[in-house]
């Protein structure tokens, strides 16, 4: 009998017991490559939709091997499954699963012909729409239940409908609802949160599939107290699974870290050196490290030594002995190497950059020049800046005073003398020591003054000349 490896050779593994389906649950079959093991049981173990198994009897000595399609025995009718499994190890699956001895073993009619995989088809393309609609009957009846997923027959003669809820649920009404709905058979299975994570699938924090979809079929409690053991962080959020309750592989190494922390000290004794008294701080429970703080509640002068040491210090201390400290012959234990890698910043190398100075706006600008020139001598802002404005308005010329009205009418003046007064009234800025002539930008005082002269001077150039006296 020729046999197929995987790894070539002899001590590979075999084809056979590896399926051929990315099913849940997927058992490999260690013992397929020995001879005669199909014909040692005629048992078949052979899976359905998600985590559902079934177990069933080849009476018709068909050729079956891992991964074929089979139609199977039902009520009523039949259904579609795959073979997962054939041999000598199904005694045992039969013997995991905790079959009733009185429990009815069904046959497998014949392999799946082309019209039962289009009647399969059909049934499967139906059960996403039944489940919505499933939910919004059982939301109108004002059921407190979840439907989580709905299984159709391979004939499309049976619905299984799967559903969690916390208390017990009457659904009399609700399957009446749904058979005259689907005019199907109406079958009802409640399922906790594991299981139906199981059906779901799903990825974990530890980057593998979920076990409750590739091995875990039966589910034990898992308490906090595992956590506690463990010396894990009470944080709910990390310790919950995806379905919600507390992760199952807690429980995988509770026995260990029991078994670990017998050889640990009590948290509550203190260790009394010459040095002063040290409390329980923490413990690496698998590898043996204890450490000790000088404080009771906070981490001050932390030490490490081995739970050996400090189960010996505590004997010396019932003894009445104290030790020099708390290491070995008073020398502090080698420290590891630190890698530095890890404790420099990676942004180490980079250019810092260099922060850009804000532009000073105009009129902070004037305000700072201002505050300049009052700091500087005297002697500096007769240079600097003209006179103050009440000088400024002593040397203004006489021109710039409005006149009396005269007794004589007066000719109005031609505009040559208009352009004239122009540039005098810019000379006698100049005279004055207006900044125009250094090149400054005057400060907004004196624009407001010259301003307002050159106004007074239009409007007397404007203001009519008065009128004659009759005699």
């Amino acid at each position: 009998m020729e046999h197929k490896y995987i790894c070539g050779g002899s001590r590979g593994i075999c084809t056979k017991g590896c399926g051929r389906g990315q099913c849940q649950l997927n058992t490999y079959d260690y013992l397929a490559d020995l001879p005669d093991n199909t014909e040692a049981t005629d048992l078949v173990e052979v899976q359905f939709k998600n985590t559902r198994k079934g177990y069933y009897r080849n009476s018709n000595n068909l050729d079956l091997a891992k991964g074929d399609i089979v139609a199977v025995e039902s009520s009523p009718g039949h259904d579609i499954g795959m073979v997962t499994m054939t041999g000598r190890l199904v005694t045992l699956q039969v013997k995991k699963a905790n079959l009733k001895p009185n429990e009815e073993i069904r046959n497998i009619y014949r392999k799946a012909r082309p019209v039962d995989m289009e009647k399969y088809q059909e049934a499967k393309a139906r059960e996403h729409d039944t489940m919505i609609r499933s939910r919004q009957i059982a939301k109108d009846l004002g059921l407190e239940m979840k439907i989580g997923d709905v299984e159709y027959q391979g004939d499309g003669n049976k619905a299984i409908f799967y559903y969690i809820a916390d208390g017990r649920v009457d659904f009399r009404q609700l399957i009446k609802v749904l058979a005259e709905a689907f005019h199907v058979r109406i079958e009802m299975k409640q399922i906790g949160a594991r299981q139906e994570a199981g059906r779901i699938g799903g990825f974990g924090p530890c980057g593998r599939e979920l076990c409750c979809s590739t091995w875990m079929k039966n589910f034990a409690s898992v308490s906090t107290a595992a956590a506690r053991i463990q010396d894990l962080s009470l944080n709910p959020q990390k310790l919950a699974g995806q379905c919600a309750k507390l992760k199952c592989c807690m429980n995988y190494e509770v026995n260990q870290y029991v078994e670990a922390s017998k050889r640990l000290p009590s948290r509550e004794i203190t260790l009394e050196t010459m040095d002063g008294e040290y409390f329980f701080f923490k413990a690496d429970i698998l590898t043996g490290m204890v450490t000790y703080s000088t404080d009771k509640r906070l981490a001050a002068n932390l030490t490490v030594i081995p739970a050996r040491r400090a189960l010996d210090i505590i004997a010396m201390n019932k003894n009445g002995e104290k030790p020099d400290s708390l290491e070995e012959g008073g020398k502090k234990l080698p420290v590891k190497p630190i890698d530095l890698a890890t404790q420099e910043d990676l942004n180490r190398f980079d250019k810092q950059k260099k922060k850009k100075k804000k532009k000073k706006k105009p009129q902070d600008k004037a305000e700072a020049k201002d505050n300049d020139r009052e700091r500087r001598p005297a002697q500096d802002k007769s240079k600097d800046k003209p006179q103050d404005k009440e000088a400024g308005r002593e040397q203004r010329p006489a021109q710039d005073k409005p006149q009396k009205p005269q007794d004589k009418p007066q000719k109005p003046q031609d505009k040559a003398q208009k352009v004239q007064d122009k540039p005098d009234s810019k000379e006698s800025g100049r005279e004055h020591g207006t900044p125009q002539d250094k090149g400054e930008r005057p400060s907004r005082r004196e624009r407001r003054d010259q301003y307002r002269r050159n106004r007074d001077n239009k409007n007397k150039e404007k203001q009519p000349n008065p009128a004659p006296n009759a005699e």
